[in-house]
């Protein structure tokens, strides 16, 4: 019953029922007053988590302190509002009303927090939180409540430290990850949800040497935490060498230099780039001699490399572990007959029935198909899905997969050159250009160009918009096909890697699903948030008719933001011209290594090709007057290198597969 104004927020005490606990005089949740005005927040001393009690009506949202969800204790414990009510010893604590079996001169009030028998520091005593006995013969006793920086101690670096300490090393109070004053940052939870960014709890969400926070001082913006350190290594048993999983955190082969061709500097050198990751400061994170490394949670294990105009680059040479689970069953041809009982999809996901619409309604079901065969959850491919057997999923966030199945040995594959014709798609306003390359490209218009962006807002990698919401891009580029994508984007309609303010055609659009390709096609498509707008800057790439082969020697584009090794402006979205290498010629050069599912072009004289953070990009050849997103651009052992052909994803192979995604969605 009394209203206390304070900045940002009015604490408003409706009424006793409400706010007090059992005793009817320990406060636990306060509200904010809702007018529309006034952006509510949350405060620092506020728990908003799972294990929290809010009580929410129409005039006011109640929240429980933390103090009262904490199970540890900072300091001396004189704040502790936690319900442990036995000592270090056993013993069942006495009521703080009573007199007996003890008598004691100590009156619950509703600033004391003297609530039942509760362990509670009253007179801050050096013990922490104590209690009256019910033992005679015991007057009182202290109850061993941990302290929070000892209560989960970190290993490493503390990246996967979920304790509740809430203040600096410097006794400084943290602030919300949710929030953004005093400071602006970008660590905001729902763009990380695996870093369990909770309240104001210290975390380590940039792989920095320990955990830290943001500070309520609007002088000091972050300071590192005071956690005790486990004494105990633990052992990873996840560690790769011949392939990577994930981002890679977990890879120590001996790959030492770039995509590139160039050679990594050493971890513990900061000649020609200085460094904070120090070997003896991360020393989890396996930076021995020059290996490629993860050691801050990027895209995939990285290095410094030798060159001083180029700081970082990805090793992207490096394999993606398999992540298919076992053939259970092979079938013949395309699949469509196929009546076994395999009934889940090549990542163990349990497959949806076909009479249900639920998680997702079926387009394709026993009625649409009734020779399909389509019994219970059973694998099959009523549409003749060139790609084999397939079944909508249990997984919410993903409609439709290919199953556990393999082909039966291997059937003839066979390409097609129908006649080419296309509506609306493709069109671009050429201008004059004066060029430069990718790696000898030049600044160009390809305004089908996505730049793929990460939470941080950088460049990662290229895409091509073939329809208003959907992206085609390259699997190397993400960690998984179930990667969280809050806080990721595609941006459409700039020239320039880090546009510029007066760009008004520029549009970011959030990502909100990943769908990966057949298992051999390296390809996934991205859902954007909302549709994009097509403008003179911004316009979707026409898809290829099935199968189509581009004819050799055509000249097509590859275009991108990413190295350029010197030969041109890495800023601005440059394009490079290739003409098309048949197969056989191509597999001339790799000793038969390429597949009918790829294409190659030629490489001009000095070398013309895609480089790091061009990947998932487009190889567009024009076909009358439109562009046809004929090949995806992915990582080779050696980019832009003098003489080597370039190989890309034959998109006309997985047309069928594309149209499908969007069909589905």
């Amino acid at each position: 019953i009394r209203m206390e104004q304070r900045k940002e927020l009015v604490v408003v005490m409706y009424n006793k029922q409400d706010l007090f606990k059992k005793m009817g005089d320990i406060i636990q949740a306060f509200n904010y007053e809702t007018r529309p005005t006034v952006s509510c927040k949350h405060l620092p001393w506020v728990a908003d988590r799972s294990n929290a009690e809010v009580k929410r009506n129409v005039n006011c949202d109640l929240y429980e302190k933390k103090v009262y969800v904490r199970q540890c204790i900072v300091g001396k414990g004189e704040d502790y509002r936690g319900k442990v009510f036995t000592t270090k010893s056993g013993l069942i604590c006495q009521q703080w009303w009573s007199k007996f079996p003890h008598d004691h001169w100590w009156t619950p009030t509703a600033s004391n927090g003297l609530e039942l028998n509760y362990c509670r520091n009253p007179d801050g005593d050096n013990i922490g939180p104590w209690c009256y006995t019910t033992d005679p013969e015991r007057r009182y006793e202290s109850c061993n409540i941990p302290q929070c920086k000892d209560e989960v101690c970190i290993t490493c670096n503390g990246e996967d430290y979920r304790g509740q300490v809430d203040h600096t090393a410097s006794g400084k109070e943290c602030q919300r990850w949710d929030q953004q004053h005093p400071h602006q940052h970008i660590y905001q939870p729902e763009k990380y949800p695996d870093k369990s960014l909770d309240d104001n709890y210290c975390r380590n969400p940039d792989a920095s040497p320990v955990p830290w926070c943001y500070t309520t001082d609007p002088l000091v913006e972050r300071e590192n935490c005071n956690i005790s350190k486990c004494l105990e290594k633990r052992q990873r048993s996840s560690f790769t060498t011949n392939c990577f999983r994930g981002r890679g955190e977990d890879y120590r082969g001996k790959i030492n230099e770039t995509l590139s061709g160039i050679p990594c500097q050493r971890w513990n050198a900061q000649n020609p780039h200085e460094h904070p990751f120090y070997p003896n400061i991360y020393e989890c994170k396996g930076l021995e001699e020059n290996y490629c490394r993860n050691p801050d949670g990027s895209e995939a294990p990285w290095c410094f490399t030798s060159v001083p105009e180029m700081r970082t680059a990805l090793c992207l040479q490096i394999k993606r572990c398999a992540d298919d689970i076992e053939a259970e069953d092979c079938y013949q041809e395309n699949g469509k007959n196929y009546r076994g009982a395999v009934r889940k999809t090549r990542k163990g996901v349990t497959c949806q029935r076909w009479n249900v619409n639920t998680p997702h309604r079926t387009k394709i079901n026993p009625l649409t198909h009734p020779e399909a065969n389509l019994t219970e959850n059973y694998c099959r491919n009523p549409d003749g899905d060139q790609h084999g057997p397939w079944c909508y999923t249990t997984d919410p966030k993903t409609e439709f997969d290919y199953c556990a199945i393999k082909q039966c040995g291997t059937n003839p594959f066979y390409l097609l050159t129908p006649l080419v014709e296309f509506s609306e798609c493709g069109k671009r306003e050429d201008r004059i250009q004066s060029f430069l390359r990718i790696v000898n490209g030049i600044p160009g218009n390809s305004p089908w160009t996505v730049s793929l962006r990460d939470r941080k807002g950088n460049h990662f990698c290229g895409g091509s918009l073939v329809n208003s919401r959907w992206v085609i891009s390259t699997k190397q580029c993400f960690s998984s096909c179930y990667v969280d994508l809050p806080g990721y984007s595609a941006m459409l309609g700039t020239l320039f890697r880090d546009p510029q303010e007066d760009e008004p055609s520029v549009q970011i659009i959030p990502l909100t699903k990943i769908v990966c390709g057949p298992s051999e096609s390296q390809l996934v498509m991205l859902q954007l948030e909302f549709p994009a707008q097509f403008n003179e800057r911004v316009s979707q790439i026409c898809l290829p008719p099935e199968r189509y082969i581009v004819p050799e020697d055509t000249e097509c584009e590859i275009a991108g933001w990413g190295e350029t090794k010197g030969t041109g402006d890495e800023t601005v979205l440059n394009v490079a011209k290739v003409r098309v290498l048949s197969n056989s010629g191509c597999n001339q050069y790799f000793r038969g290594r390429v597949r009918e599912s790829e294409m190659c072009t030629n490489s001009f004289q000095g070398g013309v090709g895609a480089c790091e953070k061009d990947y998932g990009g487009p190889l567009a050849c024009r076909n009358s007057d439109c562009w046809v997103l004929e090949g995806v651009i992915i990582p080779m052992r050696r980019c832009g290198h003098p003489g080597q052909p370039n190989i890309f994803i034959r998109v006309s192979v997985y047309v069928d597969w594309i149209k499908k995604v969007m069909e589905m969605a």
